[in-house]
């Protein structure tokens, strides 16, 4: 009886030896299967739409981005013009700062033959003659500088015109 015995002992162990290696082989294929379910789940990364109702979102965003667009654009536009408004105005003051200076120089340069004149006049004629002539040189100098003046201002108004009606 020991030995029908022991071939069912060796028997049983030799199924407990082979259902511990089942279980070790299931344990290595089931371990991995969160990580397979995550590999196999789809997921979609891209979705297809329908052509229209990306027209209309396309639509939608071209309405919802146009009016800050051409509010930027005016804005810039005005900008520029203020600009250039300040330059013009920037190049008038300078032309007219030279006119000034060209004057100055020409009320040096006349008040210098204006003194040899008058140390001549005081010879010939009378010290009044000599002021005279003086204050009248520099009367003609004063008028030529608000002729300049003017002209200069005048330009500056026809091009702001130009500008204006050239906007509208």
């Amino acid at each position: 009886m020991a030995n029908p015995l022991s071939s069912s002992v060796a028997s049983l162990q030799s199924s407990l030896h082979l259902l511990d290696s089942s279980i070790s082989t299931l344990d290595s294929g089931i371990n991995d299967f969160p990580r397979l379910c995550k590999v196999l789940n789809t997921a979609r990364h891209f979705e297809l739409l329908p052509e229209p109702t990306l027209r209309e979102a396309q639509q939608s965003l071209l309405d919802e981005i146009t009016p800050s667009i051409a509010h930027l654009l005016s804005l810039a536009s005005n900008h520029v013009e203020k600009l250039s408004r300040r330059e013009e105005g920037l190049r008038a003051k300078c032309e007219l700062q030279e006119g000034r200076l060209y004057s100055n120089e020409t009320r040096d340069s006349s008040s210098r033959g204006s003194r040899s004149v008058s140390s001549q006049g005081q010879r010939g004629s009378s010290a009044g003659r000599a002021t005279e002539l003086r204050r009248l040189v520099q009367k003609k100098e004063r008028l030529q500088y608000a002729v300049e003046r003017l002209e200069l201002q005048r330009g500056q108004r026809e091009r702001q015109l130009r500008k204006s009606m050239a906007a509208q």
